[in-house]
């Protein structure tokens, strides 16, 4: 099989320098720039993560200054991401980098995996793109791309499979253009290699030694294992306002889902009219109106919430929640996009 990939290398780095999209973090690759950028990048899309980007490498543009920063501008600058348990992993590992490391990423790839946050895939494309090391970094992009080139019909969610192929790889790696290499698997299978319809074969470098295009079975790879359903959760979320307009915030727990967040009062179950006006009396507070909002939901990796909604008025606030005001609300407080439904329509309401 390694003489069929060694066919890769020439055609898909040709390929790379003609074709690869201009991306800040591909113009200056230093060593904590390309960290970021493949914190954000995992699990969300590429022109998602742009503005994102560029918003915190202007706030915090340093290991030291990412180490330094509070917890409340962190989530804030990471808010409408996701995953928020990366931002974290990104400030403990600059923590540890600050202090053991004299701020600089350490340039070797068992090193970077001790780092937390870092893994096997992180590790690899910081060691390759940013110091120029023969280490392969394989995620679900160009593990399909190798099962197409290859015709491979294993399971690409089995660790074994992904450690054969990060060893094969390993064997054919240009010494003198790791990054560049590492960015054109990453490359081809995000705008080529696409994971979504139809591969756009005819523009592909590697049609030519591809079996799975010579055999004409593209679609039909990569297998991967079915995941087992997502657990579905019923909430009712409470847009609530006080006379003055001020927003019912409260903070989830320090630990699990969404941990640290801010959140819009919500309770288990989907209540109706009169159970929602019951909420608000057991927390002191009659409401002075509670209006049915439209149902939204938000699927998460392994759970999927079903949720109602109601717009509360109502004529005094409760002592057990954070009231704020709609620019405090947006320019202060962390909210996940889970609630992205009930934010536009605090938008509506409030202008």
């Amino acid at each position: 099989m390694n003489d069929q990939l060694k066919q890769i290398v020439a055609p898909l780095l040709e390929w790379y320098r003609r074709c690869a999209r201009e991306l800040s973090w591909r113009s200056d690759p230093t060593p904590y720039r390309v960290w970021v950028s493949e914190i954000m990048l995992q699990q969300t899309r590429v022109e998602a993560v742009k503005p994102y980007y560029e918003r915190f490498m202007e706030q915090l543009p340093t290991v030291q200054a990412l180490a330094e920063a509070e917890e409340e501008k962190l989530l804030k600058l990471w808010e409408g991401l996701g995953y928020y348990s990366r931002v974290r992993n990104l400030q403990k590992a600059a923590k540890v980098v600050m202090k053991i490391y004299g701020g600089e990423l350490p340039a070797d790839f068992e090193t970077l995996r001790s780092l937390p946050g870092i893994g096997e895939y992180t590790a690899g494309a910081i060691a390759s793109i940013a110091f120029g090391k023969p280490v392969p970094a394989v995620d679900g992009n160009v593990l399909r791309v190798l099962s197409r080139v290859t015709e491979s019909r294993r399971d690409i969610l089995n660790s074994k499979v992904k450690k054969e192929f990060s060893e094969q790889l390993r064997e054919i790696y240009p010494t003198d253009c790791a990054g560049d290499f590492t960015q054109a698997l990453m490359e081809l299978g995000a705008m080529v290699c696409v994971p979504n319809g139809v591969p756009l074969c005819e523009q592909c470098p590697l049609s030519h030694c591809c079996q799975a295009f010579l055999h004409q079975t593209m679609l039909e790879l990569p297998v991967k294992a079915e995941k087992k359903p997502r657990k579905l959760k019923e909430k009712t979320v409470f847009v609530a306002l006080d006379p003055q307009n001020r927003i019912a915030v409260q903070k989830r727990p320090d630990t699990g889902l969404l941990a640290g967040l801010w959140e819009f009062p919500n309770a288990e179950g989907a209540l109706t009219r009169e159970q929602a006006a019951e909420y608000w009396k057991n927390l002191g507070v009659c409401p002075s109106s509670i209006q049915k909002l439209r149902a939204a939901k938000h699927i998460f990796t392994h759970v999927e919430w079903k949720m109602s909604g109601y717009l509360v008025r109502l004529p005094q606030s409760a002592d057990q929640f954070v009231w704020v005001t709609k620019e405090e609300l947006h320019g202060q407080y962390a909210v996940p996009n889970a609630y992205k439904a009930f934010l536009k329509v605090l938008a509506e309401v409030l202008g």
